[in-house]
């Protein structure tokens, strides 16, 4: 759990993702036969099979979480910000944010986040019913204007503050989509043992703004198969009625279906869940109706890609306080190892 840690507090929107890049290519220096980064910025780790000929499968897990670029600088020094990522915005009240200034030294700056609104004791009954657009937020950083300018500048990346919890038989934290993938790859990595296929392991790029770096590293690295990891919704929470929760917390790996922009290859969907059955890993299958993984960028790549998305279910998506079920890691981690030792 120390580097899912890690992984959950770095920072790392799409676009600058290098601290993330750094920590996971730390993490998988002499675990692969080689590490290259591409010309968008995706990390790819390589470990080759011993049988000749063999299949060459590309997985893809991405780096980039939901956050923010500095916008505006106002006169008094408040910072508004561009989101890079789908946020709900009646999950940012009241939040502390980290500005990475990259003026001068570059330091990072803690920050106070709140919709450019009335407190309620002066707000009137419906003006605390709104619920703020991304445009009415504001950065206090506690600081003058010219402070401000002499640290921060337009395009510095802003990212949301919660430190992960491990809760015993789940954890808790940011950016566990998809930082649990990273780590659900990792893991893998270096479970293996010998791998029947060319496995290119990809660390991707700037999903959250449209699968960016699965597009162009499918198209370098042309798969004969495409695997996405990535999280999926588990709404088995009050509030949803059970036809909607997608999957469930700790029910196992899922195996995706379909969502809007992949429908899974059914002879490779088929392939999972009749090795899932054979070694007895707990899965759940998914029908996700809004979103999509890097698997939709890897299916269309030059001809075609033969793809999947193996999902982690995870409640609270694209919040600070995301959670996902330690037995469905172990799942997935399982599921994964054995289809590309098999």
């Amino acid at each position: 759990m120390k580097l899912l840690k890690q992984l959950s507090e770095i920072a790392g929107v799409p676009g600058r993702e290098e601290r993330v890049r750094v920590l996971i290519k730390q993490e998988l220096t002499g675990v692969v036969d080689s590490l290259k980064e591409d010309a968008l910025g995706n990390l790819i780790a390589i470990k080759k099979s011993d049988q000749k000929n063999a299949k060459r499968v590309m997985l893809s897990a991405h780096m980039d979480e939901i956050g923010f670029y500095v916008k505006h600088i106002d006169d008094k020094g408040f910072l508004r910000l561009q989101n890079v990522g789908g946020f709900d915005t009646r999950n940012l009240f009241a939040r502390q944010v980290t500005v990475h200034g990259s003026v001068g030294k570059g330091k990072d700056l803690i920050g106070v986040m709140n919709p450019a609104t009335k407190p309620v004791h002066i707000a009137s009954a419906e003006e605390r019913k709104k619920v703020p657009e991304m445009n009415e937020f504001a950065v206090d950083l506690g600081m003058s204007a010219d402070k401000v300018k002499r640290h921060v500048r337009l395009g510095d990346m802003v990212t949301l503050i919660q430190e992960f919890r491990d809760l015993g038989e789940v954890v808790t934290g940011k950016a566990l989509d998809d930082r649990v993938s990273c780590w659900i790859q990792i893991e893998v990595l270096k479970k293996l043992k010998k791998p029947s296929y060319d496995i290119y392991a990809v660390f991707s790029v700037q999903e959250e703004v449209g699968v960016r770096g699965a597009t162009t590293s499918a198209f370098g690295l042309e798969p004969d198969i495409g695997i996405a990891l990535d999280t999926t919704l588990a709404v088995d929470t009050p509030g949803t009625p059970g036809d909607q929760s997608v999957t469930e917390l700790g029910k196992g790996a899922a195996l995706k279906v379909m969502d809007s922009r992949s429908i899974s290859t059914r002879w490779l969907l088929d392939e999972f869940i009749e090795l899932a059955e054979k070694n007895d890993i707990d899965y759940q299958l998914e029908l996700l109706p809004l979103g999509g993984t890097d698997a939709g960028a890897i299916q269309l790549s030059r001809r075609g890609v033969p793809s999947i998305t193996l999902s982690t279910p995870s409640r609270y998506v694209h919040t600070v306080t995301e959670m996902v079920a330690k037995a469905d890691l172990n799942a997935a981690i399982k599921l994964l190892t054995t289809y590309l030792e098999t």
